[in-house]
């Protein structure tokens, strides 16, 4: 005998009020989670923004080359002679920058005087020049502040099990939680199976990314990117056919339920 599966918009007012601010609960403390996992990761290369180094750093490792290193790799200053930029390389993939910065016995290679010459110009808080160039090279502090590579420390092996032991199983019954709700709409069931498969296979790829790049390299990093954006973005479109449902005016009939739709 056909059935009828019940729809959100049969429930009644308050229970559809109730049932919608939960939904927005839910989707919102996603958003929150998002943000804090910004802040949490976004200076582990001591660069603004959240960066894919700074995720990769938090599961796999990785290392930051010296911002100033990448400057003169890419020709910068361009009027910087050969012999200095060779020397400032040099100094800069050595394991003595702090003790060779101010050097006397480098002579004309010392690093502190081929900064001062040509690069505090536009380098500097006192320059004259039209627009001051960042960073800022005036004191020593500065100049290791950019010269140094930096090494980031990949999470401890248990810290990330315990984290993927409490976050895995509350994200994959949220997830659930608004799969069923949305399959209570009235928007087609292939849509909202697609939406619920990309949502599983993300978060599949996001944790899974984690302990595989911890693990295994940091080429698995892309998995925790890709699969956190699939997971991230199925449970806000879920939750939000969910909402429609449940707040927006009823229209057309039920659909009889089958065997594929019990599937």
């Amino acid at each position: 005998m056909a059935q009828h599966l019940p729809r959100l918009s049969d429930f009644g007012f308050f229970w559809r009020l109730g049932m919608g601010l939960l939904v927005v609960c839910l989707v919102g403390g996603y958003v929150v989670s998002g943000v804090y996992l910004k802040q949490h990761y976004e200076n582990r290369d001591e660069q603004p923004g959240l960066t894919f180094t700074d995720i990769q750093g938090a599961y796999a490792g990785a290392n930051v080359p010296s911002p100033m290193l990448g400057a003169l790799e890419r020709g910068h200053p361009d009027d910087l002679a050969v012999a200095d930029r060779e020397a400032l390389v040099r100094w800069l993939t050595s394991d003595s920058v702090r003790a060779d910065y101010e050097n006397f016995e480098l002579g004309e290679e010392m690093p502190a005087d081929i900064i001062a010459i040509s690069c505090l110009e536009c380098h500097s808080r006192s320059s004259a020049a039209d627009v001051k160039a960042s960073p800022m090279l005036d004191y020593p502090d500065d100049v290791f502040a950019n010269a140094e590579s930096k090494e980031i420390l990949p999470k401890d092996p248990k810290v990330l099990v315990a984290s993927i032991h409490a976050h895995l199983p509350a994200m994959a019954t949220c997830s659930i939680a608004l799969a069923l709700l949305a399959g209570m709409s009235r928007w087609p069931r292939a849509v909202v199976g697609v939406l619920v498969t990309a949502t599983a296979v993300g978060l599949i790829g996001d944790f899974g990314g984690q302990w595989l790049a911890r693990t295994q390299g940091p080429g698995w990093t892309w998995a925790i990117v890709v699969g956190g954006f699939f997971a991230s973005g199925g449970v806000g479109l879920l939750g939000l056919l969910a909402l429609a449902e449940a707040w927006l005016p009823r229209f057309g009939k039920p659909e009889p339920a089958d065997a594929d739709d019990l599937d």
